[in-house]
């Protein structure tokens, strides 16, 4: 224990004590503030099932380099007595040929796990699944089944949910909860104790948000993973729904922003990589944004005929970006949980053109009362004319956010509809699309209404 007690000096044996037996979490907080080299150290002086526990813990940050500061036997050990996802995640980030003389060492059943669980495609259910499943014959008893949960256990994710399989051919025939199981007869078959429904599967290609969607839909703490012949290939576990709601949610916030999604944490990341995620969003806004000026210096006759209508661009601009961007949020997140289909779109179009009119009418009212009152309280003179300059400001500001609101309310069903990922229809993106749009439509409206005035 040496090692641990260089840590915190005088305050070492406290410290020990904690590592043994404080809660994990913050034991793996405690470790997060280590250098890698040194919470390998830390690590090697824990007995093996508590080492086996921290580095289980997706909170580990450091975890993959903790394991590459290991002698290769210790960590090698160590990978075998994790659950399988969490061994292959921590795999995957460890670089060549580190990783290749690790697996080589695993034992067979971890080293055909992690071969496996590798192969399933990011943000499916396959890759976040564990194999380490519960799993019976559906003609066990209740008493039998419950004896193999107990000599088990210690080397299962979970054992809240128990497949219970055809005797002949390993098919899921039913689920069964430990809840269950302790409250029924333990003579009786294990059957009786399943649930009275269909059980609730996926497939190793579902899409992950779609598996938090049945888990949210239909209450549950692990959903068995299937194949082709419905045989259990894996679990997902209501703690790694989680894991990957949480990563999910982590890149849409990243993508609102407008850049592409950190695939590391902020203070990790390099430099390098950090500017090639922002810069490429960020030049191509900028390019975006150089329309509006092409826009002005379209109606530039306009505006040196009419000054005054220089004074509310600002306005115009962030108004409909604002309720473009309220649109697109919406709409995302609605797609997100499933409380709206690609094929609904028409009814989202529906319901947002009069919300978009609605809304414009409203600021269209505000900017119109506005220009009156500083006119009226002499705050501001904007010419003979500042009744028809008030009239195409509020006319501007209706369609300005009422196109604003139909565009950022159609985007994520295009971006869907051509592959891509909705989130992409970020805020600063929609901002960007209707700035230009409206200087065109505040424009034209002028044009129509201050036709013989000032234009």
């Amino acid at each position: 224990m040496e090692e641990i007690n260089a840590l915190r000096g005088a305050d070492a044996p406290e410290v020990v004590l904690d590592l043994q037996h404080g809660h994990v979490a913050d034991v793996v907080e405690h470790l997060n503030e280590q250098e890698p080299d040194q919470a390998a150290d830390v690590l090697a002086g824990l007995p093996y099932d508590r080492a086996v526990e921290l580095l289980d813990q997706p909170e580990f940050d450091d975890a993959a380099d903790v394991v590459s500061s290991m002698p290769i036997d210790r960590a090698a050990k160590l990978l075998s007595g994790m659950s399988a996802d969490r061994a292959t995640d921590l795999l995957s980030e460890i670089d060549e040929p580190q990783r290749s003389r690790l697996i080589a060492r695993l034992d067979h059943e971890t080293r055909s796990a992690v071969s496996r669980l590798a192969r399933y495609p990011e943000g499916s259910a396959g890759a976040i699944m564990t194999t380490e499943v519960v799993s019976v014959p559906a003609n066990w008893t209740v008493a039998a089944t419950l004896d193999y949960i107990r000599q088990v256990e210690k080397s299962r994710e979970t054992i809240y949910t128990i497949c219970l399989l055809h005797p002949e051919t390993g098919a899921l025939l039913q689920t069964a909860t430990l809840r269950r199981l302790i409250t029924t007869d333990p003579a009786a078959p294990v059957l009786t104790a399943a649930r009275h429904s269909r059980p609730i599967t996926v497939t190793p290609t579902t899409d992950q948000e779609e598996t938090a969607r049945l888990f949210s839909k239909y209450d549950l703490l692990a959903v068995p993973v299937v194949d082709e012949r419905h045989h259990v290939v894996g679990i997902v576990t209501v703690d790694d729904i989680i894991d990957a709601i949480f990563q999910e949610t982590t890149e849409d916030v990243q993508k609102f922003g407008g850049m592409e999604a950190l695939d590391e944490p902020y203070m990790e990341i390099s430099f390098l990589r950090m500017m090639k995620k922002r810069a490429g969003w960020l030049s191509a806004l900028f390019i975006g944004e150089m329309l509006t000026a092409t826009a002005m210096q379209h109606f530039e006759t306009e505006l040196e005929k009419a000054i005054v209508l220089t004074l509310f661009i600002p306005l115009i601009m962030s108004s409909g970006g604002n309720s473009g961007s309220q649109a697109t949020s919406l709409i995302i997140r609605a797609l997100a949980l499933g409380e709206i289909r690609l094929r609904d779109w028409w009814r989202v179009a529906l319901r947002e053109l009069p919300s978009g009119l609605s809304l414009g009418l409203v600021l269209g009212t505000l900017g119109f009362a506005r220009i009156t009152a500083w006119q009226m309280l002499g705050l501001h003179d904007y010419g003979q004319f500042w009744f028809l300059v008030a009239l195409t400001v509020g006319a501007g500001l209706v369609g300005i956010v009422t196109f604003g609101s139909m565009t950022g309310s159609m985007l994520p069903f295009v971006l869907k509809r051509l592959g891509f990922d909705p989130a992409s229809a970020s805020a600063p993106f929609v901002a960007t699309l209707v700035d230009v749009t409206g200087l065109v439509i505040y424009f034209s409206i002028a044009s129509v209404i201050l036709h013989g005035t000032l234009l």
